[in-house]
């Protein structure tokens, strides 16, 4: 397998351009290098350097390379589609410089309030949502090619209209969209990334790993919990310790003989200054110890 191991400012706790909470961004690329990873995602837009000279010299100095960029946002409106459009051409112009990132991760938002956990949009769509949907989807991935040759992939997301396997059956049988894997959302809504991976790997060139504690699943279900409190207890955890399979899913992954990146992107936030380091140094020695990369 020729598989390139990446992280993303996720995995230090980072969910906005800007936070009082957050690490700063040089800490954060010094980290993510330190700790043994080939490439990166460029984040919330705005919180690593998004001017080309200067973020070609931070990555260039860190031997990273770039991977992909990321749209979230309500993909059931016909107008926040259209801001994602105008914030795509934004990271373009920067992503184009760089070759190795040919992807961009879309991502629905999420039907509740991550804060608060209160419902936003109603978790169901009808046939006539679910079209305008799907279209909305297509429209960002047609723009994206037809004006920029990059490949939109589609991330499912716990909370999201996109969570369950049957969700994600269904956008794969009525579109063309490929897939973001992400191992930890995927264990999260009660799937088997392993056994969908082995089954759908043709439309997969993309992973996020990560793992998920279905016992922090269940205190939040329980407790009613929004899922950023869930995230700041951890419900979003490391390979080695959440649910997923993860050395069955290295053997799927030499068995189709995968050769693309698989980003470690650990939901934290927010994060103290010292925690990520050390996870993500361990998460890399797993991955490497079982033949991820």
């Amino acid at each position: 397998m020729d598989i390139k191991i990446g992280t993303a400012p996720d995995s230090w706790g980072v969910w906005f351009p800007e936070n009082e909470k957050q690490i700063n961004w040089e800490r954060c690329m010094e980290e993510m290098a330190e700790s043994g990873y080939a490439g990166i995602e460029l984040g919330p837009w705005g919180y690593l350097p998004n001017e080309y000279k200067k973020l070609k010299e931070e990555l260039s100095k860190r031997n990273l390379e770039l991977t992909a960029t990321t749209l979230v946002g309500d993909l059931t409106s016909d107008n926040k589609t259209n801001e994602l459009l105008t914030l795509l051409d934004k990271m373009a112009k920067l992503q184009l410089r760089f070759e190795s990132a040919k992807y961009v991760v879309l991502i629905d938002d999420c039907y509740t309030d991550l804060f608060t956990g209160e419902l936003v949009r109603s978790p169901f769509l009808d046939d006539f949502e679910w079209g305008r949907f799907t279209g909305n989807i297509l429209k960002i991935r047609d723009y994206a090619k037809s004006q920029y040759g990059l490949e939109v992939i589609f991330h499912p997301h716990a909370q999201s209209h996109i969570e369950t396997e049957e969700q994600i059956e269904k956008l794969l049988r009525d579109t063309d969209i490929n897939l973001c894997l992400d191992t930890g959302h995927h264990a999260y809504a009660d799937g088997d990334p392993v056994a969908f991976m082995k089954k759908y790997h043709q439309r997969i060139p993309y992973l996020h790993l990560k793992s998920c504690d279905l016992k922090v699943r269940e205190k939040m279900q329980q407790e009613g919990w929004s899922f950023a409190k869930a995230v700041s207890n951890d419900i979003m955890c490391e390979p080695e310790l959440g649910v997923v399979d993860m050395k069955a899913f290295a053997e799927v992954l030499k068995n189709i003989n995968f050769t693309g990146w698989a980003i470690v992107e650990q939901d934290m936030y927010p994060a103290a200054f010292d925690k990520p380091f050390p996870i993500a140094k361990r998460t890399r020695e797993y991955l490497s110890a079982i033949g991820i990369g």
